[in-house]
C-alpha cells in the first residue's frame, strides 16, 4: 500500500508531462471556434460607411471573407494591403470594425483604401463576442448560405491566402456555382 501511495505522484507527473509534450506540437494559431458549421449570428449594427444605415446578417452574402479589424491593431494594418489585393481580384470581403472609433476607422479606409464591400461598427464588441472573437484580426470564411466554414486568427498574407484560404474559398465558390 505504501508503494502505491509513493507511485501516485510519479504517475501524476507522467500524465502531466504527457499533456505538456503533446502541447508542444499543437498549432498555437488554431484556437478553434464553436461557430464552425453555424450561421453568422443575428445582428443589427450601424454601417461604418453610412452610420444612419443599419446592416444585418442577411446583408453578408457569401462566399466571402468576414474580417474583424480595428485601427488600434498593428497586425490589421499589416494585413490591410493583402485585403485590398484580394478585393481587387474579386474576392468578397466584409468588415467588422471591432471595439474601435468610427471616425478613426473611416479615416483609415480613406488613407489605406477600402477592400470591404461594407463594414459594420461593433463598438462594444457584441458581435465579436457572439462570434467568439479573441482579438483582431480574425477572419471567418462563410458559404453562400452564411454558414461559417473556417476561422483564421492573425494577419492574412500571401502565403496564408495561397495555402489555406484560397483553396477553401474556391471550393465554396464552386459549391455556389460561381
Amino acid at each position: 500500500m505504501k508503494r502505491l501511495i509513493l507511485l501516485l505522484p510519479l504517475a501524476g507527473f507522467l500524465v502531466l508531462a504527457g499533456f505538456l509534450y503533446k502541447g508542444l506540437f499543437l498549432d498555437s494559431r488554431d484556437i478553434g471556434s464553436t461557430m464552425i458549421g453555424k450561421p453568422l449570428p443575428e445582428f443589427a449594427l450601424a454601417s461604418l460607411e453610412e452610420p444612419a444605415r443599419t446592416l444585418g446578417t442577411a446583408d453578408f452574402e457569401g462566399p466571402a471573407l468576414v474580417n474583424v479589424w480595428a485601427t488600434w491593431c498593428p497586425t490589421c494594418r499589416a494585413e490591410h494591403e493583402m485585403l485590398n489585393r484580394l478585393a481587387g481580384q474579386g474576392v468578397a470581403v466584409y468588415g467588422i470594425n471591432y471595439k474601435d472609433n468610427g471616425d478613426a476607422a473611416r479615416r483609415w479606409l480613406i488613407e489605406l483604401g477600402n477592400p470591404y464591400r461594407f463594414n459594420v461598427e461593433d463598438p462594444q464588441g457584441s458581435l465579436g463576442i457572439n462570434l467568439g472573437v479573441y482579438g483582431a484580426p480574425e477572419t471567418f470564411l462563410i458559404d453562400k448560405s452564411g454558414i461559417i466554414r473556417h476561422k483564421y486568427v492573425g494577419a492574412i498574407d500571401e502565403s496564408v491566402w495561397r495555402q489555406q484560404l484560397a483553396p477553401l474559398y474556391r471550393e465554396l465558390m464552386d459549391e455556389a456555382g460561381r
